[in-house]
């Protein structure tokens, strides 16, 4: 099922699977800026406008769990729905150095207008997904950038990222050391809990276990890429799933 706002994939499977990607896309709607925040196009294909990569390891991943996923369809500049409704880069004005010119004179009611119209329908089709099954197992798939500006070079090939509930994070973070041609990252290059954040809404308060696993994207640039990744980290999540009993 596709809207304007979320794609989703397998809707009433059975399995336990949920796969998030809330930065899939980097599309602007008609609605705000006429399609444009005023970037051009090679800004708008970087990172601060999605997660380049995560969308085609994600629907692999989907695949090859028999998982449910849901799927973001506008560009987080547009706004973020792995922020808070409260968070102050909800809607962001400057990211990486890069201004964003048609958030730079959003105002309440605009902000109000994109939260009704993109954020809380997708929040909405999520966790009626997640709450198909009891057993949900929340995995989110995210990339990161291997440099930002005027930082150091990040070193990881893969990052998990976790909070306080590590019943799936802890095993398949202890599977990834296992592989010795992997640099991994725990609570990298993020910290692992943001209040209000997709995990936070969708798992952890419902209690549910949970992952998030951020790829580097030059990683994941290419679909056989994507593949591959999928490929190697569908068997650790399900043997992180059976070290865990869940």
């Amino acid at each position: 099922m596709t809207s304007e706002v979320y794609e989703i994939i397998g809707a009433g499977r059975p399995s336990p699977w949920l796969v998030a990607c809330d930065h899939a896309s980097n599309r602007v709607p008609e609605d705000v800026g006429g399609g444009s925040l005023g970037l051009p196009p090679e800004q708008m294909a970087r990172h601060i406008a999605y997660d380049l990569g995560a969308e085609g390891v994600a629907r692999h991943l989907t695949k090859l769990l028999g998982a449910r996923a849901i799927l973001g369809r506008f560009s987080r500049l547009v706004i973020d729905p792995n922020r808070g409704e409260d968070d102050p880069t909800l809607i962001m004005k400057v990211y990486d150095h890069t201004i964003v010119p048609q958030n730079r004179h959003v105002d309440a009611a605009e902000r109000e207008r994109r939260l009704n119209t993109y954020y809380r329908p997708y929040h909405n089709a999520y966790a009626d997904l997640a709450a198909e099954r009891d057993d949900t197992i929340i995995v989110a798939v995210h990339s990161f950038t291997p440099r930002l500006n005027a930082r150091s070079n990040r070193p990881w090939h893969i990052g998990i990222l976790h909070a306080d509930d590590q019943r799936l994070s802890r095993p398949l973070l202890d599977r990834l050391h296992g592989e010795p041609d992997l640099c991994v990252g725990e609570n990298q290059p993020y910290a692992g809990h943001l209040p209000g954040d997709a995990v936070d809404r969708h798992a952890l308060l419902p209690g549910r276990p949970n992952a998030l696993i951020e790829l580097r994207h030059d990683l994941i640039e290419h679909e056989e890429q994507q593949i591959t990744w999928a490929e190697r980290l569908a068997p650790l999540l399900e043997a992180a799933r059976r070290d865990a009993d869940l």
